[in-house]
């Protein structure tokens, strides 16, 4: 079972999906919304108690994590790199072990373009999973992104006997 995250300051996105005979199910995805009226602070606290909440219920054996993403501003991508430190604490504090990869990376395992939009990601989360369309907000599918991309990339890893 792999808990994906897609971590950020306001919404961090999170789905739960376990591979079973080669098939992906999915079993939760969905958000920690954090209150931009909150002190950055007890954001941070909000996003490490969502995710320690979602490994609490569900017992992941390995975490993935979305890579911060460093765009032009600085204050951005120091604030995106608090919010996925909380969601690694999390992840540490209950002894998972966490891969991370970057936007580029998952969007071509899954779509074969590093530069796909959001909507292509989740479409194509979708129809892995099986199911026709996931009624969720794009954070959370590009949560469950992250985790399929985990899974593909340990499936090359022990392929390749890298593993």
């Amino acid at each position: 079972m792999v808990l994906g995250l897609d971590p950020g300051s306001n919404v961090t996105g999170y789905g739960v999906v376990a591979e079973v005979s080669g098939q992906v199910r999915l079993l939760e995805t969905g958000c920690v919304r954090t209150k931009s009226s909150e002190d950055f602070c007890s954001r941070l606290g909000v996003i490490f108690h969502g995710v320690r909440a979602v490994i609490d219920k569900f017992h992941p054996a390995e975490a993935a994590l979305e890579d911060v993403f460093v765009s032009r501003n600085t204050a951005s991508a120091l604030k995106l790199g608090q919010a996925r430190g909380a969601a690694v604490a999390a992840c540490a504090a209950s002894e998972l072990p966490v891969s991370g990869y970057t936007p580029a990376q998952v969007k071509k395992s899954l779509v074969g373009a590093g530069r796909a939009d959001k909507e292509q990601v989740a479409f194509m989360v979708a129809q892995v999973l099986g199911v026709k369309r996931i009624n969720a907000p794009l954070d959370a599918t590009d949560a469950l992104a992250v985790a399929l991309c985990h899974l593909s990339m340990r499936k090359y890893a022990k392929l390749a006997g890298l593993s």
